[in-house]
């Protein structure tokens, strides 16, 4: 049959008349990537399928960023989003089948019915917030939350259209005379700051989004985007007509910094504090009687079609209860209070059984285990029931702790040295014991404390004054004041402070003595990155073009250059391995790695493996000749050096990862939810991880997460709940 043709603005020339073993019945609308179309399967299920337009179906930038769309879009529940029942994104025409939900989006409602009214909004309101807790909960972050993009169905509102593979969606740019973005419901720091959006951006878009909804109008309007982006960035939002019982937390959702905006739990709590909210009626929009099937099917608009388009969700079942009930349920258990004593925690092996601690604790024989120890958060770990390995480890977990952030671990000295704000300390790497803890200044850690001369150094990424701390014993060996400076790094037994007018400290790590202070030869104001085993500090600076980098590896006993280099592209150092330095090569968009380059100084070679697709804000890690590269996408990706090759790539479906460590046969990421992943190095498949550990602010994505720790055959890495935990690192598929 001869493929239909669509003359409707913005469709393509020609339509396929099929998408995998799905007919195309009908064409809802052209949206930015892809035309919607109604569609049936074999069986006679009613879908909606979305085929990206061809202009990108050819671009393989574009193709990676669909892959990772999809993976992402199955791990949120099926309850808050329209359930992807197939797709394939290595189709000539890349596609994804969700299931057909009847009801308006949003837009649709009050351009037809004009404002919601109270009871409904408030409605609205707790139903986006469970669903931005469903999927910040897995480590997306939407990024695109807008009228268009909120379905209401007869069951509560849908969230679709993730918008993660939109083309450079982190651009604020025109193509065609369409803005790509929606600054109306973007937060202030998409437009400041977008390589940090987090879950709290999908808040403020809430906030906008339930202003559209009380009034039919943004809380900052324009005829011009850039207008509104100012306007975002610097102004007060009109509340005008927004309903005073909501109005306080539609504003605080607002907030311009993302700290200040309330989490997805937190609204649900403000939420239950309104009468209305225990209305159990089912979300049925104003003119909806539901006598006569869906009443408002989506019409052939560039807004419907972005709708259909973006359904997304994971396979599971829709969820049966209204949006008003899941709340209540969730608000009843965040309104239990926790237990002080261990008999009612549970306690998750980090193997395959699940042992559950209950008064009277009983321990299947499984072969030999190693003990149980409880800690009253502040003495020793407690160690989960597993079997030991052959060395006689056993894997093993701290108690969460109420303070927040990922601890950050390193290790030296025979311990885990680890640290979060307001404290350091040091863990038996065999059973997790606190063997000592230390006070230290309150700040948000992205780096742990390491050993350097012998001793721990607490303060490595923060500023102030330096301390050094006894490894056995977590007592003070010495304290120094130093004078102001704005960068801080460990390599080998040196600390080096950088000040900001480019003069370069060297402390040395044993004593606390000053050994050199100068100036580096051809970099300004030189920050520096070193590497663990690895004692040279390295300096890179990138010319204004972003054409060149140049390197200089500096010896940090002395202050001397060991040796400079002019390297082509803008490089980012990722590790060393075999005398040889690797970096990773920006592409064309700023922040996306396209290649991967290794240097190695003592024949001054350079070797550049580009890569099939950019890794977006991609973090790195070296084992041997290989480069493992984990993307801001989910993507993890392993490079070849020596054979010039991408090994390759796979698509975790995480939002965020860390930096990836290895030890030749497995690759290892930890990721926002608190599992750690383990990856086959040789094949890229995924073989076992662990169960999640999400903290008090499980909608929250943490803003620097555990990079594993390799010592002995054993993986070690923090979570958002506060713990620290170990595991056998030779068989990931028994965590």
């Amino acid at each position: 049959m001869a493929p239909r043709e669509n003359d409707g603005a913005g469709a393509e020339a020609e339509l396929p008349e099929y998408a995998g073993h799905y007919r195309l019945e009908s064409c809802l609308g052209s949206g930015g990537m892809g035309v919607v179309h109604v569609a049936r399967s074999t069986s006679g299920m009613k879908l909606a399928v979305k085929v990206v337009h061809a202009r990108y179906a050819e671009d393989p930038e574009f193709r990676g960023r669909f892959r990772q769309e999809v993976a992402a879009a199955r791990r949120v529940s099926g309850a808050f989003t329209a359930p992807v029942v197939d797709a394939d994104p290595e189709a000539v025409r890349p596609w994804m089948a969700t299931l057909f939900i009847p009801g308006p989006t949003l837009s649709e409602q009050v351009k037809r019915n004009g404002p919601m009214d109270p009871a409904q909004l408030r409605r609205l309101m707790a139903g986006l917030a469970e669903a931005l807790r469903d999927i910040h909960r897995v480590g997306v972050v939407h990024r695109d939350l807008k009228p268009s993009n909120v379905l209401l169905a007869e069951d509560g509102p849908k969230v679709i259209d993730f918008g993660i593979s939109r083309p450079k969606d982190s651009e604020l740019r025109t193509e065609t005379g369409k803005l790509i973005g929606t600054p109306p419901f973007m937060a202030p720091e998409q437009f400041r700051r977008p390589r940090e959006v987090g879950p709290a951006a999908d808040v403020f878009a809430l906030g906008s989004l339930m202003v559209h909804a009380a009034t039919g109008r943004g809380p900052f309007d324009s005829d011009s985007p850039y207008v509104v982006a100012y306007q975002v960035v610097h102004d007060e939002p009109d509340l005008t007509g927004v309903p005073e019982t909501l109005a306080p937390l539609v504003l605080r959702c607002l907030a311009k910094e993302p700290d200040d905006r309330p989490t997805p739990d937190e609204l649900m709590r403000e939420l239950r504090s309104v009468a209305a909210l225990y209305d159990t009626q089912t979300f049925v929009p104003a003119a909806w009687t539901g006598a006569d099937g869906p009443p408002w099917p989506l019409t052939e608009t560039a807004g419907a079609a972005e709708a259909g388009a973006g359904a997304r969700a994971t396979e599971a079942p829709a969820a049966e209860k209204a949006p008003a009930e899941r709340v209540r349920a969730e608000g009843a258990r965040a309104e239990e209070p926790p237990s002080d004593g261990p008999a009612a925690r549970p306690v998750r092996r980090l193997g395959r059984r699940t042992v559950l601690v209950a008064g009277v604790l009983c321990l299947a024989v499984l072969g030999g285990f190693a003990s149980l120890r409880w800690s009253d958060g502040s003495g020793p770990a407690r160690q989960a029931a597993v079997a030991q390995d052959a060395s006689g480890f056993a894997g093993w977990e701290t108690e969460p702790v109420p303070r927040t952030g990922v601890p950050q671990c390193s290790y030296g000295a025979g311990r885990l040295m680890c640290g979060r704000p307001g404290e350091v300390f040091a863990l038996d790497p065999a059973d997790g014991r606190t063997l000592w803890r230390h006070d230290v200044t309150e700040a948000t850690r992205s780096e742990p404390p390491v050993v350097a001369g012998g001793l721990v150094q607490p303060a490595v990424g923060l500023l102030g004054d330096l301390e050094a701390l006894d490894p056995a014993t977590g007592e003070v060996r010495w304290h120094r004041g130093m004078p102001d400076h704005d960068g801080q790094r460990c390599a080998g037994g040196m600390l080096l402070l950088t000040a900001s007018d480019g003069q370069v400290t060297g402390v040395d790590g044993a004593s606390g003595e000053i050994a050199w202070s100068r100036r580096i030869p051809g970099q300004a104001v030189p920050y520096f990155t070193s590497f663990a085993g690895e004692p040279t500090a390295y300096a890179t600076s990138v010319s204004g073009d972003g054409s060149r980098t140049r390197v200089t590896a500096v010896d940090p006993e002395t202050g001397d250059v060991r040796w400079d280099a002019d390297l082509e592209g803008a490089l980012t150092p990722a590790g060393t391995a075999d005398g040889s330095v690797y970096f990773l090569a920006d592409g064309a968009v700023h922040g996306d790695a396209a290649a991967v380059l290794r240097y190695t100084p003592r024949t001054r070679s350079v070797r550049r493996v580009e890569l099939d697709i950019p890794v977006a804000e991609a973090q790195a890690g070296v084992h041997g000749d290989t480069v493992y590269l984990m993307g801001a996408g989910g993507s993890l990706v392993a490079v070849d050096t020596a054979s010039g090759e991408q090994r390759w790539r796979l698509e975790t479906g995480v939002s965020r990862g860390s930096a990836p460590s290895s030890d030749g046969r497995h690759v290892y990421v930890t990721v926002p939810d608190g599992r750690l992943l383990g990856v086959d190095a040789r094949t890229g498949k995924l073989l076992g991880q662990t169960p999640p550990r999400f903290g008090a602010e499980a909608d929250r994505v943490p803003a620097t997460l555990h990079v594993p720790v390799l010592a002995d055959g054993h993986v070690y890495a923090g979570a958002p709940d506060g713990t620290v935990f170990g595991v056998d690192g030779r068989d990931p598929a028994a965590w």
